[in-house]
C-alpha cells in the first residue's frame, strides 16, 4: 500500500482519465441531440432516449458495481468498464440509424456506470489515510468539475465545425490510454472469490433505481400526472421498499444499508443528497438562463461557465487540504452558506442584469459546493467499515444519481409551471427571468437546510465489521 501521494500519482492518473472521458461524454450529449435528430431523421421523442437510455443503464449497473469489484477485483472491473465504454464509443460513431445509436448508448451506460463508483473505491483504498482529502480535492475533483464545464463547449465546436461522430471517436485514444495506464499502474487489489451473489437484491436494486430515475425524467418531460410518470415512480417505490427489506435481512447484501446505523454516515449522506440536488440543479438552470434570457448559444454558454469551473478547482483543492487538517463540519457549514448566498444572488438577477453580477453569483454557488463536496465524500467513506468500501461507493453513487435526476426534473417542472402561470402581456424574456429567479429561491432554501444539517455532523465513527455483520433477520438470504 502506498504511503505518499507521489507514489500513487500514476494510478490516480489512470482513474482520472477514465472518469473524465465518461463525464465529458455525458455532458456533451445534450448539445448533439438536435444534430442527431437531423442526421437520423428522427423525432425528439426517440432521440432523447440516447440520453435517457444511457442514464437508466447507468442507474441499473451502479448498485451492482460494488459486488463486481468485490468478486472480480476493482482493477479488473475498472479496466473492463473503460474497455466497454471505448468499444461502444466506436459503435456509436459508426451507427447508421437512431435505433442502433440508442442501443450502443445504453451499452455504453453500463460501462460508464461502473467507472465512477469503482474509481472512487480504488482511490480511497490506495490513498494515504491522512491525505485522503487532498487526493479527493486536488486530483479526483478535477474531472468532476472540468468535464461538465467544457463538455458543452467541446461538443458545440465538434458538432458545428467538425462532425458529430467525433464526439465518440475522441474517446478511442483516451480510452486506450486509460486502459494501458490501468494495466500498468493500477494495483491488484484483493478480490473476494467467494463473495455471495445477492440474487433478490440484484433484481430489486437495479429495477428500483432505474424505475425511479425513469419516473422523475418522465415527470419533467410528460408531467407528474402522466401515466409514464406514475407507473415509473410506483414501480420504483415498490421495488425500493422490497430492496431495502431484502438488503436488511441478507447476510451478504448487494448494497450494505446497515451503515446507516452510524449517525456520522447518515448525516453526511443526507447532506450529499441535498448537494446533489443543488449541484445538478445548478448545472441545469444556468444554461437555461444564459440561453433563454441572455440569448447565448450552447458554445458561448459553455465558455461563460469556465470561470466558475476554475474557481471551483481552486476551492476544491483548498477544501481537500483543510479536510486533512480539520473536521469536515466547518467546510460543510461555510460551503453550503456560500452556495446559498450565490443561489440568492442568482434569484435576484433579471433580464437586464450585467454579466459581471451573474458570473460572481455563479462562482459563489459553485465554489461553495467545491469547498466541501469531495471532502464530504471522503468523510462518508471514512465513516464506513473499510471492508465495505466497494459497496458504500456504489450506494453513494446510486443514491446521488437518483437525487440528481430528481433535481433536474423538479427544477424543470418549477420553471415550466412558473412560465405557464405568467401573464402573456409580459415579454417572453421577462417571463423566463422571473421563473429563473423563483426557482433559485428554492435552491437557496435547500442550501439553508444544508447549513442546518452541517451543524449536526459528528466526527466519523465507522461501525465495526461485527456491528455491520448482524442482519436484522435471516431467511431472505439469496
Amino acid at each position: 500500500m502506498s504511503t505518499t501521494i507521489k507514489e500513487i500519482r500514476a494510478p490516480l492518473f489512470a482513474i482520472i482519465i477514465g472518469m473524465f472521458m465518461v463525464l465529458l461524454n455525458m455532458t456533451a450529449m445534450n448539445v448533439a441531440i438536435p444534430k442527431l435528430m437531423n442526421t437520423f431523421q428522427s423525432p425528439l421523442s426517440l432521440m432523447q432516449w440516447a440520453t435517457t437510455g444511457y442514464i437508466l443503464a447507468e442507474a441499473a449497473i451502479i448498485p451492482v458495481a460494488g459486488w463486481l469489484a468485490d468478486r472480480f477485483g476493482g482493477r479488473r472491473m475498472f479496466i473492463l468498464a473503460i474497455s466497454i465504454f471505448t468499444i461502444c464509443s466506436i459503435l456509436c460513431a459508426l451507427s447508421i440509424n437512431a435505433e442502433q445509436f440508442i442501443l450502443f448508448r445504453i451499452l455504453q451506460g453500463l460501462g460508464g456506470g461502473i467507472v465512477m463508483p469503482i474509481g472512487y473505491a480504488i482511490v480511497f483504498r490506495i490513498s494515504p489515510p491522512d491525505k485522503i482529502g487532498t487526493v479527493m480535492g486536488s486530483y479526483l475533483g478535477v474531472p468532476i468539475l472540468i468535464a461538465p464545464a467544457i463538455g458543452p463547449v467541446f461538443a458545440g465546436w465538434l458538432v458545428d465545425y467538425v462532425s458529430w461522430p467525433y464526439l465518440f471517436w475522441v474517446n478511442v485514444p483516451v480510452g486506450i490510454l486509460g486502459i494501458c495506464l490501468g494495466l500498468r499502474y493500477l494495483p491488484k487489489l484483493e478480490s473476494q472469490a467467494q463473495a455471495k451473489l445477492d440474487k433478490l437484491g440484484m433484481i430489486f436494486g437495479p429495477l428500483a433505481f432505474a424505475a425511479l430515475i425513469y419516473g422523475v425524467h418522465q415527470g419533467g418531460d410528460a408531467g407528474w400526472d402522466s401515466m409514464q410518470t406514475i407507473i415509473g415512480l410506483a414501480v420504483g417505490v415498490v421495488a425500493l421498499l422490497l430492496f431495502i427489506l431484502v438488503e436488511l435481512r441478507s447476510s451478504e447484501p448487494l448494497l450494505e444499508l446497515r451503515v446507516f446505523r452510524s449517525w456520522s454516515f447518515t448525516s453526511a449522506m443526507l447532506i450529499l443528497w441535498l448537494t446533489a440536488v443543488t449541484f445538478y440543479g445548478n448545472f441545469f438552470l444556468i444554461p437555461v438562463y444564459l440561453q433563454q434570457v441572455k440569448g447565448f448559444n450552447a458554445f458561448d454558454t459553455g465558455l461563460l461557465m469556465i470561470p466558475q469551473a476554475i474557481a471551483c478547482i481552486v476551492l476544491m483543492q483548498i477544501g481537500g487540504r483543510l479536510f486533512d487538517r480539520m473536521s469536515v463540519k466547518p467546510l460543510v457549514i461555510i460551503g453550503t452558506a456560500l452556495l446559498g448566498l450565490g443561489a440568492f444572488l442568482l434569484s435576484r438577477v433579471s433580464s437586464g442584469s450585467g454579466m459581471g453580477m451573474l458570473i460572481v453569483a455563479m462562482t459563489l454557488a459553485g465554489s461553495g459546493h467545491a469547498l466541501y463536496g469531495m471532502s464530504l465524500n471522503a468523510f462518508v467513506m471514512k465513516s464506513a467499515p473499510q471492508a465495505l468500501i466497494n459497496r458504500v461507493t456504489s450506494l453513494n453513487n446510486a443514491s446521488q444519481q437518483v437525487m440528481g435526476s430528481f433535481a433536474v426534473a423538479a427544477f424543470s417542472t418549477l420553471l415550466t409551471a412558473r412560465v405557464s402561470a405568467s401573464s402573456r402581456a409580459i415579454p417572453q424574456v421577462e417571463i423566463w427571468a422571473d421563473a429563473f429567479s423563483f426557482t433559485y429561491l428554492v435552491v437557496t432554501a435547500v442550501s439553508i437546510v444544508g447549513v442546518v444539517m452541517g451543524l449536526l455532523i459528528r466526527k466519523p465513527t465507522a461501525l465495526t465489521d461485527e456491528a455491520i455483520d448482524q442482519p436484522d433477520a435471516r431467511g431472505l438470504d439469496s
